[in-house]
């Protein structure tokens, strides 16, 4: 009803009565509103606590301290994102501006509680806080403390992340040249600290190591696309399969076709989410064992498909934010039984330094959901057959439960370190799987196809989840794994495919799951729409121009795309295999008037830092004052700019890159020049960015149109010796006609110098 009126009093009054609980709000006979809050969710669950107590998951005496852990809300913990110049860049005006003005702060006569860094996450880039939303609401110096955290996280500088979903990528230990798989991706948080490990150094804008993020849902993977999106790098690829059945892809090697094995794979699957009791209240009142009985299985075919596609020598890390060994314990122990050594546990104990953990337990129980336990499969009655399946009890043989190692695996409970619950096992891969013809080679050594590919159809995904535990090599008895390629190479070859149109799959069922994506084309060697460009912005020769592409095979590309090398391979050799959501990341957008210009593309923002390092012209240097005034005002008239930079944007012509002399992290932003004024195309978020990291306190409530108002602050967390200051307020925006003329755009980059300023480059087209 809400709070409108009910046109029948008396249902009205027996409606209330109703939906009133014992200890809960009542509800008001004629005003139809709630009078209190919604009535609270009674945090406790006997069955849960019979449970865990009779596994003994948690140490002697502590019961009570974990159990009120539990009840606890969870404290917010957020993580810096972005690579580590950028990432370095905002730690340091946290610490030194925002936490420094919380330290004497008191809101209601209470001491605020200043935000602590997660001991064991590297390099302090993760940070919790007690702090609610209400108390951020109360003080000025929190508000602004507030607004700084929602426009840094809708920029994605900052990521809200429970502390412990942190663990398994850094478990993982990614580096930039690793081909790596997150097999169940969404929302994507894990996946945006991957790509984070790809590009360690940001002076290499094509890694050699990709990720591809997918996940079986297909409205999640595009919150996956959103989450990608705010790293704008060229390696990530959005795929939508079951990762239980997800398709085993191919590349190609010096003109072979070779299956494509993946050095590290993120196997973060679903669970009953027990361990999340202190965010999502819900599972309190929902809690029974039938729900870990019932993922049990779906676990075990992911875990047992990731394992298959790595490669030997390759890591993959299980995890879940459940406490049950049914979904933990039992689902390593039967993938480490059936892989017969293949795989192993790796002893991780000493990676994350002040991470506390329990070792995995070697003896449980089964429970159904009515509370009746076995101890051995022989002792469950066949009709509990359906519920209750073997590989949910632990290995009989004492000597072969001892050389699994399963106390390798790591418990995290929620009273060691304030923290949700989680598990993680750490698997090597040492020997192909048993029911794999001829192993992997390790990365790096000429890579011949070693496991046998389905002889099924290209749509892997329209048939059933394949068995796991069923030997692949079945279905192609009697045949080499270098026919099996080649058989499947003419059948696929045998089309109508177009060169470098990589498109959905044909399947008209596919088109039942989700929107219908639009093909990926790369632009043909010869294609005369990229001279013009190549021209333009003196790209260098070793521009990788191969790598770029467009989402139409029709009509006038409208933006292009660029993908690194390796991504391009795999999505050209496997088009009919994968349903790609989204991969490559904007460039150039097209911009007509560019064409009196002999240009017809203008740079992208998003894009900018892939393309930087090969632009050679169109490049100015500006002063840091220069800029605040481009990031402040829409359409900054030529006079309002320092004579220097004026003299060189007019010798260039209309495109131009700006460079801010006194930032410690190199940036760079695309713009406009017109025939009286440059305007930057950064979006907002991006705007206020820069402009904290020059110094200045940005005003949210002040905001005109087209217009950013921004004032040097008090404790300002620019660089050292930052002493300018911007005007207070902002010209409105120049009008249209001082800009109409317009090239191309502008690119703007500040980069670091070793200590103080470094010059202010910007470059235009013409």
């Amino acid at each position: 009803l809400g709070r409108r009126a009910c046109a029948n009093p008396q249902r009205h009054r027996q409606r209330g009565q109703l939906l009133q609980r014992p200890g809960g709000p009542r509800r008001h006979p004629k005003v139809g509103g709630w009078e209190g809050g919604y009535p609270e969710i009674v945090k406790e669950n006997k069955l849960f606590e019979h449970y865990y107590q009779e596994l003994k998951i948690v140490p002697e005496g502590e019961w009570d301290q974990f159990m009120e852990a539990l009840r606890e809300p969870l404290p917010a913990t957020l993580r810096i994102t972005g690579y580590k110049s950028h990432a370095k860049e905002i730690l340091h005006c946290l610490k030194n501006k925002y936490f420094k003005e919380l330290e004497d702060l008191e809101v209601d006569g209470q001491k605020v509680e200043v935000p602590q860094p997660l001991s064991w996450y590297p390099e302090e880039l993760a940070w919790h806080t007690n702090l609610s939303r209400k108390i951020l609401r109360k003080s000025p110096q929190l508000e602004k403390f507030h607004q700084f955290l929602v426009s840094e996280t809708e920029s994605g500088n900052i990521s809200r992340q429970e502390a412990v979903s942190m663990i398994p990528p850094l478990l993982l230990n990614a580096h930039p040249h690793h081909k790596i798989l997150d097999m169940c991706a969404a929302p994507g948080s894990k996946t945006t600290q991957l790509i984070e490990m790809l590009h360690a150094d940001m002076n290499v804008p094509f890694p050699e190591g990709f990720v591809i993020a997918n996940d079986v849902d297909n409205k999640r993977c595009y919150l996956l696309v959103h989450q990608a999106k705010r790293l704008s790098s060229p390696c990530i690829m959005v795929v939508n399969h079951d990762a239980s059945s997800i398709p085993r892809l191919k590349i190609d090697v010096n003109g072979r076709k070779e299956i494509l094995f993946y050095d590290r794979i993120l196997c973060d699957v679903p669970c009953s989410g027990d361990g999340t009791m202190r965010k999502n209240i819900d599972v309190w009142k929902k809690w029974t064992t039938l729900n870990s009985l019932q993922l049990h299985g779906l676990q075990l075919r992911i875990a047992t498909r990731g394992a298959e596609q790595l490669v030997e020598g390759g890591r993959m890390v299980y995890s879940t934010c459940s406490l049950n060994p049914i979904e933990d314990e039992a689902v390593i122990a039967s993938l480490l039984e059936k892989s017969e050594g293949a795989l192993e546990l790796a002893d991780v104990s000493s990676e994350l330094p002040g991470l506390k953990w329990m070792p995995g337990i070697t003896h449980w129980k089964v429970m159904t959901k009515d509370g009746q336990w076995f101890t051995e499969w022989e002792g469950v009655p066949h009709s509990r057959h359906t519920q209750i399946r073997p590989t949910m009890f632990p290995p009989k043989d004492p000597e072969k439960l001892q050389a699994m190692h399963l106390e390798r695996c790591l418990r995290i409970l929620p009273h060691h370190q304030n923290t949700g619950g989680f598990f993680v096992a750490v698997l090597v891969k040492k020997s192909s799987m048993p029911w794999n013809k001829r192993p992997p080679k390790l990365q790096g050594e000429p890579v011949e196809p070693r496991e046998p590919v389905r002889s099924s159809p290209a749509h892997p995904t329209e048939g059933a989840a394949a068995d796991p535990a069923e030997p692949e090599s079945k279905a192609v008895s009697g045949l080499d794994d270098t026919d099996i390629t080649e058989r499947t190479e003419n059948v696929e070859n045998s089309g109508s495919k177009k060169d470098g149109v990589c498109g959905p799959p044909p399947s008209k069922k596919m088109k039942l799951f989700g929107f219908k994506e639009d093909p990926f084309v790369f632009i043909p060697e010869d294609d005369p729409l990229f001279p013009p460009i190549q021209k333009f912005y003196a790209l260098d020769p070793s521009f990788p121009k191969m790598n770029l592409l467009t989402r139409t095979t029709e009509g006038k590309k409208r933006q292009l795309y660029m993908v690194s090398k390796e991504l391009r391979n795999v999505l050209v050799n496997n088009s009919e295999r994968m349903k790609v959501i989204n991969t490559g990341i904007k460039v150039w957008c097209r911009n007509n008037s560019g064409e009196d210009f002999d240009c017809a593309f203008r740079l992208a923002q998003e894009g900018i830092y892939t393309l930087y390092p090969f632009i050679k012209s169109r490049i100015i240097t500006v002063s840091i004052e220069d800029v605040k005034i481009l990031l402040t005002q829409e359409n900054p008239f030529f006079r309002k700019l320092s004579s220097e930079t004026y003299s060189q944007a007019k010798d260039l012509g209309k495109q131009l890159n700006l460079k801010p002399d006194t930032l410690q992290c190199p940036i760079v932003l695309c713009g406009w020049r017109g025939k009286a004024s440059i305007r930057t195309f950064v979006p907002k978020n991006e705007r206020l960015h820069y402009l904290r990291m020059m110094g200045l306190e940005v005003s949210a409530e002040k905001k005109k149109e087209g217009t950013v108002v921004a004032q040097q602050s008090a404790g300002s967390c620019g660089p050292p010796g930052d002493e300018a200051s911007a005007e207070h307020g902002a010209e409105p925006a120049a009008s249209a006609d001082s800009s109409e003329d317009m090239s191309p755009d502008v690119s703007v980059d500040a980069a670091p110098g070793p200590s103080g300023p470094a010059p202010a480059e910007a470059a235009l087209p013409r």
